[in-house]
């Protein structure tokens, strides 16, 4: 396969003077097949407000030119409008620049970069529906906080909650796909997908989420250069619809990553109810502890055909107790013997769920139309609970339309040991 062509448009464009490495690290990222588009706060648009602008394919319609906006003042009413100049320059990173999200004090102002719904919808980068893979990858410094990273992910405020009493506007959760700084593991390269744009499993959240084993460190933005040289991330998330398969991965390595006990998780014991209610489901007549109101496309039953191992933990007086392994859960299953000297399954309990990679069955949300779909933005997301989120040093943001491979990712990965500056 040939490499996808990347272009300039000279005249709308200022042309950066780059170090060598800095273009060739550039190449690596936007050769790579199915790069919709990658922004290394680098190319901008000429003139004196210039903003960042995306590498794209030959062809695109567009180079997704980077606004500034406070979701606060958007949503409700309150607090300054966001400028460019909200975004400190670190004047280095993989690929010469880098923006910073910062803890900021006011509550009312939560500063991000986007690229509005009405220049994104139907574009390459509007990756949705049945059949369709995606990848997010952010060279990152993590000083604080688990939140978004990068995406297309609304969440919505339209959360019954006390930081929504004086909201102004109120919308539905436009959920696509994002890559998160941990979530529930903080710090983790943390996937997320969403079928319906909204909650899953009847929790009030969006649940479809993976975690890199790998963790990484806070780092405080204001360290010294050769601090922040040494302290690049590469963060990844990937979503392989012909495996089912969403992926975290940090520096090119996603590890196997399980919850234990997942009834007891405060969130992810949602995610246990509708695994048992599609199990109590799949059996005739009403059960004891089913629930004929769950929602049949909210049951949760990973592929449990034939275990990778099994374990037995008791066997005596006619009762055999096994752990059974599979690819995504871990099942304890009690078995009574009957007359015949044969065991039949009397009960079967979740008690282990994999978090990395997790499985997603389902196509991602399709907003009906552009008024219904959700920004792309980097830094945080629209949400309702209005914290901070992430905070640090953002040096690169790529998609791509396709679940880049392991080798692929490592190999990006290694961008982040190699820094640079960029004058301009």
């Amino acid at each position: 396969m040939r490499p996808i062509q990347f272009y300039a448009i000279a005249l709308l464009l200022s042309p950066p003077v780059a170090s060598i490495h800095a273009n060739d690290a550039v190449a690596t990222v936007t050769k790579l097949p199915g790069c919709v588009a990658f922004w290394d706060f680098v190319q901008r648009e000429s003139g004196p407000d210039s903003r960042f602008v995306a590498h794209v394919p030959a062809g695109s319609p567009t180079i997704y030119p980077l606004d500034a906006a406070n979701y606060i003042k958007d949503y409700w009413g309150a607090g300054s409008e966001a400028t460019y100049a909200d975004f400190p320059l670190l004047g280095r990173g993989p690929f010469g620049q880098a923006i910073r999200i910062r803890k900021e004090d006011d509550p009312d102002f939560r500063p991000f970069l986007y690229v509005p719904r009405s220049r994104l919808h139907d574009t390459p980068l509007d990756i949705k529906g049945e059949n369709k893979s995606v990848s997010v990858v952010v060279w990152a410094i993590r000083e604080s906080g688990n939140h978004a990273l990068a995406g297309i992910w609304h969440e919505g405020t339209d959360l019954h909650q006390k930081e929504t009493a004086s909201i102004q506007k109120v919308e539905r959760g436009q959920r696509q796909y994002a890559l998160f700084g941990g979530l529930n593991k903080m710090g983790s390269a943390c996937g997320h997908v969403s079928e319906n744009g909204a909650s899953s499993f009847l929790n009030k959240y969006a649940l479809h989420k993976s975690n890199s084993v790998g963790q990484t460190p806070e780092v405080p933005a204001d360290s010294p250069v050769d601090v922040l040289d040494g302290a690049w991330e590469c963060f990844a998330m990937t979503f392989d619809h012909e495996r089912e398969e969403l992926t975290g991965w940090l520096n090119g390595v996603a590890g196997d990553r399980w919850l234990e006990n997942p009834k007891d998780d405060r969130l992810i014991t949602s995610a246990y109810q509708a695994w048992l209610q599609g199990c109590l489901h799949r059996k005739p007549g009403q059960q004891l502890g089913e629930d004929p109101e769950f929602p049949v496309d909210q049951f949760y039953n990973p592929p449990e055909d034939e275990p990778i191992s099994v374990s037995v933990l008791s066997d005596f007086a006619g009762e055999r107790v096994e752990l059974r392994e599979y690819r995504y859960t871990k099942v304890k299953v009690v078995l009574r013997k009957g007359d015949d000297g044969a065991f039949v399954e009397e009960s079967r309990d979740l008690v282990g769920l994999r978090l990395n990679p997790w499985w997603y069955p389902h196509g991602i949300y399709v907003p009906k139309d552009a008024a219904s779909g959700g920004p792309f933005t980097i830094g945080r997301v629209i949400h309702s609970s209005r914290g901070v989120g992430f905070t640090g040093w953002i040096g690169g943001v790529a998609v791509f339309d396709r679940a880049l491979s392991e080798a692929e990712l490592q190999s990006l990965a290694s961008l982040r040991q190699r820094v640079t500056s960029v004058e301009r």
